[in-house]
């Protein structure tokens, strides 16, 4: 993410945050740019691997602010942590891909017309059901390489 991308997503960040009562604390500020670096979905214990100054209790608190405020969410996997990334909106549209082993967690993105081709499908089977303004995220669930070797 370039850095004036960053500023953005910080300045929406705050704004969300006040939006629901919080402030936007130096802890929070940094799980979003560790977030926001990643590249993908981040258990709490990897989100604290190899950093000093965060402690269990505060990332799992402050990551449950973020969601609430509508800057992070949660990726459910299979594995026993729930894992954690920037809202879509804050980054671009993407789908996971999820092992159902291990639980590694990497995001697609589709080509456009894929994606578009996609949307039509979903919106005709929600409207079918019953559903008006839908919107997507898909979580497949396979075996990684890793998973596969063993």
């Amino acid at each position: 993410m370039s850095a004036a991308r960053e500023d953005v997503v910080h300045e929406i960040a705050a704004r969300r945050l006040r939006g629901v009562g919080h402030r936007y604390t130096g802890q929070r500020r940094r799980l979003i740019d560790i977030l926001a670096r990643a590249g993908q979905p981040l258990s709490i214990p990897e989100i604290l691997h190899g950093r000093r100054g965060l402690a269990q209790s505060s990332v799992y608190r402050n990551l449950s602010d973020l969601v609430d405020a509508g800057v992070a969410r949660r990726v459910l996997t299979g594995d026993e942590f729930g894992k954690y990334e920037l809202s879509e909106d804050l980054t671009e549209h993407h789908h996971h891909l999820i092992c159902s082993s291990c639980g590694r967690t990497t995001d697609v993105t589709l080509p456009r017309p894929l994606e578009k081709r996609l949307d039509r499908v979903i919106d005709d089977v929600a409207h079918a059901a019953g559903f008006a303004d839908v919107i997507h995220r898909l979580d497949a669930i396979g075996t990684c390489s890793d998973c596969a070797r063993r």
